[in-house]
């Protein structure tokens, strides 16, 4: 029997292993993690991709709404994330994850009140009620989620080769 020790074996285990998560719940997680910079386009778009598929949307989805409702205040930048990974699911993923974003807006909606001052006593909640506030009047207009969608499939046929 070969026994390894419970130090080496955390370091060498990342968290989806740990936590078991599935490749898509890894990839939502990476693109909300709590780093200054945003996530990448190709990362994005691969999270766009899988909306097309019933399993992985509802995956997808899942870590979302996870991320605005299990996060602490001072994680503000992993709900903030969240939502912008939302609202770039919403232009350019499958129909039926803009009724899922819908089914939840009252989550999004309780987002307009969020509220984090950080140790600089800057308000940085600010970033996540603004971003919540866009994403509501988006879900509420049909004709503009169309042409937000309608924009993103042009632009995806530009850039496509890149």
């Amino acid at each position: 029997m070969v026994r390894i020790h419970r130090k080496s074996c955390r370091s060498a285990l990342t968290p989806a292993v740990v936590y078991n998560f599935t490749e898509m719940e890894s990839k939502v997680r990476e693109a909300t993690n709590n780093e200054p910079w945003g996530a990448s386009s190709s990362l994005m778009q691969q999270i766009a991709a899988g909306t097309y598929n019933f399993r992985e949307r509802e995956e997808i989805i899942g870590m979302v709404f996870r991320r605005f409702t299990e996060k602490a205040a001072n994680e503000w930048r992993q709900i903030y994330k969240a939502l912008q990974l939302l609202e770039y699911l919403i232009k350019n993923g499958s129909e039926r994850l803009v009724d899922d974003a819908r089914a939840n807006i009252s989550v999004i909606t309780m987002l307009r009140s969020f509220h984090y001052v950080d140790s600089k006593g800057q308000d940085q909640g600010i970033n996540v009620r603004n971003r919540a506030k866009v994403l509501i009047s988006l879900l509420n207009d049909e004709s503009q989620i169309r042409s937000e969608r309608k924009k993103a499939r042009e632009n995806a046929k530009k850039f496509g080769g890149v």
